[in-house]
Formats: structure tokens, sequence, C-alpha cells
């Protein structure tokens, strides 16, 4: 069984670069008041950015008893499909202009790689998740070795359904691109 904990927490160079630009919207204060209200500003702004780059490091991927956690949503490894290890570009892709509106999206800027997976029968909608990760591989493969073995093929298609390879035929699937460039 598959087992894979991530923490997405937020690199140093984003709290060092919050610094400089908290103090400087901050001082802005000064050109309108002076006495206690400008260091009040300032820390209030400190505060603010404290607790949305806290929140965003707070998101944990989660590979565990036959279940990926992303965050707070949950996916059982047996609903999932195909899943794929995206470098750089193919993962610009998908959260660009090759994405689905539809899909679930555990994303952060400062992590250009990403694990498709798609979902096997999308009766809900979600056609796929797409989750940012430091370590696709290792993601992808906990994934794979967390799925039952129940005979399907690895990528959530119904066996002998006729497509090469198992693939499903879908505008969204990184896996048939000719080019992501």
């Amino acid at each position: 069984m598959g087992s894979y904990r991530e923490r997405l927490l937020v690199p140093v160079s984003y709290w060092l670069l919050a610094v400089p630009v908290v103090v400087s919207l901050g001082a802005e204060a000064y050109f309108f008041v002076d006495g206690w209200i400008p260091p009040l500003v300032i820390c209030a702004f400190a505060a603010i950015v404290a607790t949305f780059l806290g929140h965003w490091s707070s998101a944990t991927i989660e590979v565990t008893g036959g279940v990926l956690r992303a965050g707070k949503d949950t996916l059982p490894l047996g609903e999932a499909g195909q899943v794929l290890a995206l470098d750089e570009r193919q993962s610009a892709q998908l959260r660009g202009p090759k994405g689905d509106p539809a899909a679930l999206l555990l994303l952060r800027p400062y992590l250009k790689r990403a694990v498709y997976v798609g979902i096997a029968d999308p009766g809900d909608g979600v056609p796929y998740w797409l989750v940012a990760t430091r370590h696709p591989e290792e993601l992808a493969a906990a994934i794979e070795a967390g799925r039952p073995s129940d005979g399907r093929p690895s990528d959530g298609s119904p066996a002998g359904d006729g497509h090469a390879g198992g693939r499903q035929a879908a505008e969204h699937q990184p896996g048939d691109w000719e080019s992501v460039g």
C-alpha cells in the first residue's frame, strides 16, 4: 500500500520578501498621520500577510489507507483513473489554457510541478485533480501503489474498451498531448 505525506510549506524567500513589502506599504501611513497609527498599520499588514502565508503553508497532501487527501479534499483511490507526474510545462498547460474549469485544483505559485489524477467515473462533474507537489514522481507512485487491486487498468478505464493503452479519449488528458509548448 502506498504511503506519502507532504506539507506544502511556503518557501523562506516569500517570508523574507514579505518584510520589506509590509514595511513599505505600512510606511505610507506616515504621509497622512504621525504618532502611533503608522506602526499600528504596519502591524496590521504584518498580521494579514502572516495569516495568508500561514494558511498557504497549512495544505497537506497525503496518500494513506486507500485515500488521497489534498488539502481538505479526499479521493478514494478506487475512484482514481490515470495518474501522471507532470513536468513544469505540462503543469502550466493544465493550470491555464488546457485546463478544465471543473477540475479540482490544489496549486501553489511556488510549486511548478504537479500530479494529474484522472477520475475514472466523473459523475459529480470533476474530471480530474491537479495537485501541486515538490515530488510528483513519488506522489504518483504512492497513488498507484495505494490503489485497490480489483483488476482495473491503472488508468481507470474498463478492461478491453478498445482504447490504445487503455487511455480514455478526452481533450484534457495530458498523456495525449503532442506538444505542450
